[in-house]
């Protein structure tokens, strides 16, 4: 390793060759070398971040797709299929012309070319695409043996409809058939139908149906190979008839199926009274469908619908523009699949801050656990490098030579973090992924030789001072902090009045991460006042090692600023992320509760029997339950207006509101009424505000009338779901009205096949438990909570690691002062107990300010924050918002790690230096 000239002498004196005088040895090889534990245990750090780094973007890819795709799957195709519709040609064209229009041949090449229109990053599905003719009126048929409910005559749609062949399968007689010879004055087609249609319609093989005109032999039943699919789906009256009820006040309904026909009888539909059209059936292919192509499929369809790419089919379609074509149409293009992606588009905004959350968070843990590493090298090898720049050593020699070692560590080592990620999560961008482990290489790689840089740039042997309590932070450095405080409170202001909606910015997200930055400073600043206060007392004790330990506390490393920072900042993302995912449990849990009522609900329309409660009670996990009569018809003062009434049995009813948290009330409030005396009532707000606290009657279903007086106003009941109710004693009700029609079970672990087995078949069976379950609409809404759970997961781990790097920091000074004092004499237990109490400080310090630092930061944020996106459906009614709470667990539990593994490390240190002996650690010239 060469970094000057040596000054060895040239010329005819010189003894050695030329070339042997400038064998050098390589520094990266020397170097790995003589370090190789610490080449690998950077390489694996590296590695880990590197691969959590670059998984993170395609594992929110592929959550966000997937749950774009379950949207669109669930949205069905009558709303996510593309229909492309034109009328037939003009009347004024000659009639072979027309003809001619609606043939297969013709329509097969106009499909071609509306196909191309549809502008990427839109893909069809061209196996349940599809295009055709179609009546648009239906058309009644007077044969009698038709089914008529209310004896309005059947009426169907004629369709002829490319590819019947490939999506349908004949389960009795054949398919259709036409010739080329069909014009506009043939009356005599065949056609299929559906197994569903022909059950619904009666209709066989060989029924004869007179539709207007036509006379239509039925040749075939068919079965639909995918009736989910596109082909079937988009109008769901070709596989499924639909049963049509008149407007009020009439109460007529009649049936409307559909009758496949061949494609090539598709000309006589001119001559009917259907009103034929031209329609060209698109599917989107799901599988697909990316999230971060939302913007340019929404611009796709909004093409389609009425921008170029429609300007482009009616020119296929219709050709120029004529008077004609004015009068009579032009064609048009309709979907929904718009309105799909926009709901799914609001969804996504409102989750994607919330997991930013976590993602910056972790972010900068991880950050800051590299600089730490690249510290704890440069501190390691101080005395090394200032005796190479004592020797002559450029720093830019310095820097660079630094720069390569560590590039031939960390490169490779990112390679193979990128290489798992891509492994583990095989959906989503490369190309972020790939920056990401970039990002992470790049920051170790220029961290060692910037560190060393900024430590080396003045050449010194020995350096002052530069302990926690001696250095006096700079005027740059209380410049930068009041620059965070400002962006921390801003950020905090901005969260509280905006929220995490949509339109948030990556300020507002930073939000948690900055509180955690700011509290670590003022800690830091804070930090040598505790230890001079209990260093005088602990001064006055007999032994030393109380005195010792906080002395040398006092002196910590300036520079553990960085341990520190990272701690709060893991902490406070640890605390606020098991806080969302508490909350979104707690909001499911509630939302489950509101919707069932107890922890099970049984319910009939009719009278329960009089052993079922017994039954129920005798089930698996049930501890209490609550029978209850709830009729929906009562309608006070006589009204117009019903109003939920329940009869209850007091006791059980008030012990069932107090163990669910919905309207707890006193059962002595519920007292029966003596003679004369109106019933009191429980009432919910708005029937309290309807009808007051003055006794008023309430006809019941059966008659009889019962008159009650609210004395108490609930906001809710378990008995009821919705927003109106009356609650009274059953005892007031008639024998008939007070029959339990609703059982509501409490318990622990309830066995739901056990209780549909004691309830009547006719009965309804809800479980908290599986409606909870139902509370997640969306792969988006688990996926999301999946990445979190992930990031606060990988947050506390390099919380962890910090601590760790940070101890291990200062372990060989605690070795060597722990060897000098067993020289004089201190045991092996003051020697753990000194090593104990040395870390405890900062162990305490980052346990402590972590916990208030997180608990402040769920307080000040709280009312910014709605987990309703991530916790519920979007469309639940229940979905009246989810807020972030305090998680005990959250707090408590990283900051407890902290401070088992500050005194698990100090135990372990002062294990390992006693076997390795003092001798060992007191040899002369060895560097510390």
């Amino acid at each position: 390793m060469r970094f000057f000239r040596t000054g060895e002498p040239e010329g005819p004196g010189r003894t050695e060759p030329r070339a042997a005088a400038r064998v050098t040895a390589p520094w990266v090889r020397t170097r790995l070398r003589t370090a190789p534990g610490a080449a690998c245990a950077l390489a694996l750090l590296v590695a880990l971040t590197a691969c959590i780094a670059a998984a993170f973007p395609r594992a929110v890819d592929r959550y966000e797709d997937t749950g774009l795709r379950r949207a669109a799957e669930q949205a069905r195709p009558d709303r996510t299929g593309i229909e492309v519709y034109a009328p037939p040609p003009s009347p004024m064209e000659p009639t072979r012309m027309r003809e001619d229009a609606l043939r297969p041949d013709a329509l097969a090449g106009q499909y071609t070319e509306v196909r191309t229109q549809v502008p990427p990053p839109l893909v069809l599905d061209r196996d349940q695409s599809t295009y055709g003719v179609r009546t648009t009126q239906d058309i009644p048929v007077p044969d009698p043996w038709l089914p008529r409910p209310t004896g309005e005559p059947a009426r169907v749609t004629l369709v002829a409809q490319a590819g019947l062949a490939g999506h349908a399968s004949a389960a009795q007689g054949r398919l259709p058939r036409a010739d080329d010879q069909v014009t506009s004055e043939t009356s005599g087609l065949e056609a299929a139908v559906t197994t569903e249609t022909a059950k619904a319609l009666h209709i066989k093989v060989g029924s004869v149906i007179h539709a207007g005109s036509f006379t239509v032999r039925v040749t075939g039943i068919v079965t639909p190979r995918v009736p989910q699919g596109a082909y079937w789906s988009t109008k769901t009256i070709l596989r499924t008839p639909a049963l049509i009820r008149e407007p009020a006040p009439s109460v007529d309904m009649y049936w409307v199926g559909t009758l496949l026909l061949a494609p090539k009888a598709a000309p006589a539909l001119l001559a009917g009274s259907g009103k034929p059209e031209r329609y060209w059936q698109l599917a989107p292919e799901v599988q697909t469908l990316r999230a971060r192509d939302l913007p340019a499929l929404r611009s796709a369809i909004a093409s389609l619908e009425a921008g170029p790419a429609l300007r482009e089919v009616r020119r296929e379609i219709d050709g120029p523009s004529t008077e004609f074509s004015e009068l009579y149409g032009s064609t048009e293009v309709t979907t929904d699949l718009d309105d799909v992606l926009i709901a799914y588009d609001r969804l996504r905004e409102d989750v994607a801050p919330l997991v930013a959350v976590a993602a910056f968070g972790t972010g900068t843990v991880a950050a800051v656990v590299l600089l730490m590493a690249a510290g704890l090298t440069a501190d390691r090898r101080r005395t090394e490098l200032a005796l190479l720049r004592a020797r002559g050593a450029s720093l830019r020699g310095l820097t660079t030579r630094l720069f390569a070692e560590t590039t031939v560590v960390a490169v490779p080592a990112g390679a193979l973090g990128l290489a798992a990620a891509l492994l583990a999560v095989p959906e989503g961008r490369v190309g972020h992924a790939v920056w990401a482990a970039v990002a992470v290489s790049a920051v170790i790689c220029v961290a060692l030789p910037l560190r060393a840089a900024a430590v080396h740039r003045v050449v010194r042997v020995h350096t002052g001072r530069e302990d926690i309590s001696s250095v006096r932070p700079s005027r740059r450095r209380t410049v930068a902090e009041l620059t965070l405080l400002v962006l921390a409170a801003g950020a905090v202001e901005s969260l509280r009045r905006r929220g995490t909606s949509g339109s948030a910015d990556d300020l507002v997200s930073l939000a948690p991460v900055l509180v955690g930055v700011v509290a670590a400073l003022v800690l830091v600043r804070l930090y040598p006042l505790p230890l001079r206060g209990l260093a005088r007392p602990a001064a006055r004790l007999r032994g030393a090692v109380a005195h010792l330990s906080l002395a040398r506390a006092g002196r910590t490393s300036a520079s553990a600023v960085l341990p520190l920072l990272a701690l709060l900042t893991a902490l406070t993302t640890a605390a606020f992320g098991g806080s969302v995912l508490a909350g979104v449990q707690e909001a499911r849990d509630h939302a489950a509760l509101l919707a069932v009522g107890a922890d099970a609900r049984v319910d009939t329309g009719a009278p329960l029997p009089s052993g079922l409660p017994d039954r129920l009670r005798r089930s698996p996990g049930v501890s209490a339950l609550s029978a209850v009569s709830v009729t929906s018809e009562a309608k006070p003062e006589n009204g117009a207006l019903s109003v939920p009434l329940v009869g209850v049995n007091p006791a059980d009813y008030a012990a069932l509101s107090s163990r669910t948290g919905m309207g707890a009330f006193e059962a002595a409030g519920l007292r029966e009424g003596t003679a004369g005396e109106a019933a009191p009532a429980l009432a919910s707000t708005a029937t309290a505000r309807m009808y007051g606290t003055r006794p008023f009657p309430v006809l019941l279903p059966d008659g009889s009338t019962l008159t009650v007086r609210i004395t108490t106003v609930l906001d809710r009941t378990p008995a009821v779901l919705g927003s109106d109710f009356l609650v009274v004693n059953r005892e007031a009700l008639s024998p008939a009205a007070a029959r339990p029609t609703t059982v509501l079970l409490t318990g622990t672990s309830l066995d739901g096949a056990a209780i549909r087995k004691a309830a009547p078949k006719a009965a309804s069976v809800h479980l908290r438990s599986e409606e909870r379950g139902r509370y997640v609409d969306s792969p988006l809404q688990t996926g999301a909570e999946g990445v979190y759970a992930t990031a606060v997961a990988a947050g506390t781990g390099y919380a962890v690691l910090a601590l760790f790097l940070s101890l291990l920091r200062t372990a060989p000074d605690r070795t060597a002062l722990l060897a000098r004092l067993r020289t004089m004499g201190l045991t092996r237990a003051a020697g753990r107990r000194l090593l104990i109490l040395e870390s405890l400080p900062q162990a305490v310090l980052a346990a402590v300010g972590g916990t208030l630092t997180g608990w402040a930061t769920i307080h000040l944020l709280s009312p910014g924050i709605d987990l309703t996106a991530i916790a519920l459906p979007s469309a639940d009614p229940s979905s009246t918002g989810a807020e972030l709470r305090t998680d005990a667990l959250s707090l408590v539990i990283p900051a407890t790690a902290v401070l088992l593994l500050a005194v698990g490390t100090g135990v372990g240190q002062a294990w390992w230096s006693g076997r390795r002996g003092s001798v060992q650690e007191l040899r002369a010239g060895d560097a510390r």
